[in-house]
């Protein structure tokens, strides 16, 4: 079977891979095993009665993985209970460890997966201070160190291609997320590594130990129990008037931030740095930094659940302001896990604070705190899985077509799965390939746009995307300043021009993202991240000066854009 995956083109090759696509399926042999051989892709057949719908067998995709007996460890416990740390000892280690005459033809290394390029900038500082040579790569970043045999790495860029000696997942039930899942079932699946050191819930364990099952690794858990106190407060806030330094409030919109960030502020005068999702990674750096730093004046934290995992802050008091949030679709109230994720921040191993509390705004809130932190987290039943863009060509081909949207959609809901799996949420790739599908562009150019990182309900960043999808199908080559003046940033005045300067600053982080995957044909990069520092920047100046005011309806204002486009 292997001899026949790796074999020549031949002119007889369509007929070969007619063959051998109808014997497999005889045999029903996953079709994954030939999606690394891309010479079987050109000459598919669309005679064969092959099911490429046929999810049922995902460990099968990864052939390098599966050629490893790989020994798994899962590191679980709650939140600040050491099982990350535990884990990074074991990566720090894999660098010491003694050559021989294997390792002459086999370079093996160490990696680091994490959910948020914070968690893989932290690590891989770590690494380094711990004088592990440690690359960073993300999504938007590169920073090569000489001598590097590690990598810390967003999950979503782990290597499958390389033969790792210790190699490390945090935050793995983020299998069950909707949108990211599969990144992290991929790395799960596909990493190969000697040691496989997965950090989570345990709430994750028993789904991660049945889908290991079919991989024959042999899988070891290990139980972690928290370092420090978490004590879950009788007695609601009641008033910002009853802050003190050390809290963090939660809330989960930006007008909320910004409107208790200034009840507190003329109330008890205590200065407020302030963290949610949309503020750029390097502002959020800067913010928590200010907060932990006692020189710094800022005494109080206003947060979002941004702060549940990739920031260390030491947080005395956590109160929730509410314990219901937009989900984007509909507003509903916190799970068990997220409560849990964001409560056990407070009280941070090794900082100044020995115990944690938490408590509510309003005392209706507290008995659904504390039944969730008394309670378990419901356990995982089903990973996420998305396709290939391998499998997808296969799939396109077979239909005649170039047109991603309708293929993409029908696919997904053809997928056949096994109960241990599901399809992750596509909703924002459909509607980047249906703004791509109208444009003159291959196929993989069309897959690669719907997975970068866009917000399409962002009216900006959308435009951003349809301008350089725009500009790269008619000429191949996107420059930053057709569509950017450089020089044009200022600091914002107000709400709304907050919020336009954090999507110019997604924009721009687009393009970076772009220019490493199509490098020829992005290649401002430089001047696209020096622009990002810029945004940052001002940002942060805006954050330093705010005054409260309560944001008019959000305008489709685009004035960075050069050429303004309408959604089409």
């Amino acid at each position: 079977m292997a001899a026949l995956l790796r074999r020549r083109n031949s002119p007889s090759a369509v007929l070969h891979d007619t063959i051998l696509l109808t014997v497999l399926s005889k045999l029903k042999i996953s079709p994954p095993y030939l999606w690394h051989n891309s010479r079987c892709l050109g000459n598919f057949s669309s005679s064969t009665d092959f099911d490429l719908t046929d999810l049922t067998r995902p460990h099968m995709w990864y052939p390098n993985a599966r050629r490893k007996k790989r020994n798994v460890f899962l590191h679980v416990g709650p939140t600040n209970s050491g099982k990350t740390h535990n884990a990074l000892k074991q990566l720090e280690s894999s660098s010491s460890v003694g050559t021989h005459a294997w390792i002459a033809n086999h370079l093996l290394e160490g990696i680091y997966c994490g959910p948020l390029r914070l968690l893989a900038w932290e690590v891989a500082r770590r690494l380094n201070k711990a004088n592990v040579p440690c690359n960073l790569i993300t999504g938007q970043e590169r920073e090569e160190i000489d001598g590097a045999k590690h990598s810390s790495v967003t999950v979503e860029m782990a290597d499958l291609t390389t033969n790792y000696q210790c190699a490390v997942i945090d935050e793995i039930q983020m299998v069950g997320c909707r949108t990211r899942g599969f990144s992290f079932t991929r790395a799960l699946l596909g990493i190969a590594s000697d040691e496989l050191h997965v950090c989570g819930d345990p709430a994750a364990v028993p789904l991660i130990q049945k889908i290991l099952e079919a991989t024959g690794d042999a899988v070891e858990v290990r139980y972690y129990e928290r370092l420090s106190p978490l004590v879950p407060v009788k007695v609601p806030l009641g008033s910002f008037s009853n802050i003190r330094t050390g809290d963090c409030v939660v809330a989960f919109s930006r007008y909320n931030i910004y409107k208790i960030k200034r009840q507190i502020e003329n109330e008890r005068l205590l200065p407020c740095s302030v963290v949610y999702g949309s503020l750029p990674p390097e502002t959020r750096t800067k913010q928590a930094t200010m907060f932990n730093d006692e020189g710094n004046g800022f005494d109080v934290l206003v947060a979002t659940d941004a702060i549940g995992m990739g920031l260390n802050l030491n947080i005395s008091r956590l109160i929730f302001s509410t314990l219901e949030k937009f989900d984007g679709t509909c507003k509903r109230q916190l799970t068990i896990p997220e409560i849990k994720q964001i409560a056990g921040r407070a009280g941070r191993f090794g900082s100044k604070y020995p115990a944690g509390e938490v408590t509510c705004l309003h005392e209706g809130d507290l008995p659904l705190l504390h039944s969730s932190l008394a309670s378990p987290s419901p356990v995982l039943k089903q990973a996420g899985l998305f396709p290939t863009f391998d499998l997808l060509s296969l799939y396109s081909r077979l239909h005649s077509t170039t047109s991603l949207h309708p293929k993409l959609e029908k696919f997904l809901e053809e997928a056949k799965l096994s109960p241990d799996y599901f399809i992750s949420d596509a909703e924002e790739m459909l509607k980047v390939a249906a703004v791509v599908d109208k444009l003159h562009l291959t196929l993989y150019d069309k897959y690669l746009f719907c997975m970068s990182p866009v917000d399409m309900n962002d009216d900006i960043s959308a435009q951003g995307l349809i301008q350089f999808a725009e500009n790269y199908a008619k000429k191949g080559l996107v420059r930053l300043r057709e569509i950017f003046t450089p020089g044009s940033l200022a600091v914002p005045k107000t709400h709304n021009e907050l919020r336009e300067l954090e999507s110019v600053h997604e924009v721009l982080d687009l393009y970076v993202w772009l220019s490493f995957r199509l490098e020829d044909s992005f290649p401002d990069r430089e001047l696209a991240s020096s622009q990002k520092e810029i945004c940052s920047g001002l940002i942060e100046e805006f954050l330093g000066r705010f005054v409260w005011q309560k944001p008019l309806k959000i305008r489709s204002k685009l004035s960075f854009l050069k050429h303004r486009r309408s959604l089409r």
